[in-house]
């Protein structure tokens, strides 16, 4: 998935989008509302991790904004208020569910998983195709039988790929869900991700390119 966390303190927000990462996530990060709203934008994201009490324009706004604007993203909202009060706030002004502060990493991961699965298409968390098995709990994938050890990214790739259910899915559709916002939209990473990905695989090849379209797994 792709993951927006906005959060104002640097190393929170870093710590949660690196175990964010370790779950294969794309991850991008804000530390204010208005860079939460610049990157809303410009970039499709599946989850977004919001702290309620940002600096300029506060989270309850930018949810509110979303809100309005028909954004497809689910809201995580983070506080340090534990009253109910304040929770019912959050979620009366559109947020997806509530976390207060301090949290478990794990739990957290946890809730963008489940937030994720709302804002897509339902798939079951083991995905089977082509006498390949992929299970998205515990990151571990098969082909018949024998496991292949993945990268995250690959192992993204993948599952976007077996989401697909046999459609072909862009190089451009990859590069907006698997990698974030620093990635160059020009750069061969997605074919070069494609080309170990099959090497992995092994023979008979799985992965097919679609001419002008992109990648199938039929």
């Amino acid at each position: 998935m792709r993951v927006l966390v906005v959060e104002d303190e640097p190393i929170l927000a870093d710590a949660i989008a690196e175990w964010l990462r370790e779950e294969t996530h794309a991850v991008d990060v804000a530390h204010d509302g208005e860079g939460a709203l610049e990157r809303l934008s410009v970039n499709d994201y599946d989850v977004v991790v919001l702290d309620r009490n940002l600096p300029g324009i506060a989270g309850d706004e930018v949810c509110g904004r979303m809100v309005a604007a028909g954004a497809a993203a689910r809201v995580l909202m983070l506080t340090a208020a534990a009253e109910v009060t304040d929770r019912v706030a959050g979620l009366s002004l559109g947020a997806d569910d509530y976390l207060t502060k301090p949290f478990a990493f794990v739990e957290l991961a946890a809730r963008v998983r489940s937030l994720g699965r709302r804002s897509r298409p339902p798939t079951p968390p083991v995905l089977r195709r082509a006498g390949i098995t992929l299970d998205t709990n515990r990151h571990e994938a098969f082909r018949d039988g024998r496991y292949i050890p993945l990268s995250k990214k690959e192992f993204a790739i993948l599952a976007e790929l077996l989401r697909a259910d046999g459609a072909p899915v862009s190089a451009e559709f990859l590069l907006e869900k698997v990698w974030d916002e620093h990635a160059d939209p020009f750069t061969p990473a997605v074919r070069l991700a494609i080309l170990k990905l099959r090497r992995k695989l092994g023979d008979p090849p799985v992965v097919e390119t679609v001419t002008a379209v992109g990648y199938r797994i039929p």
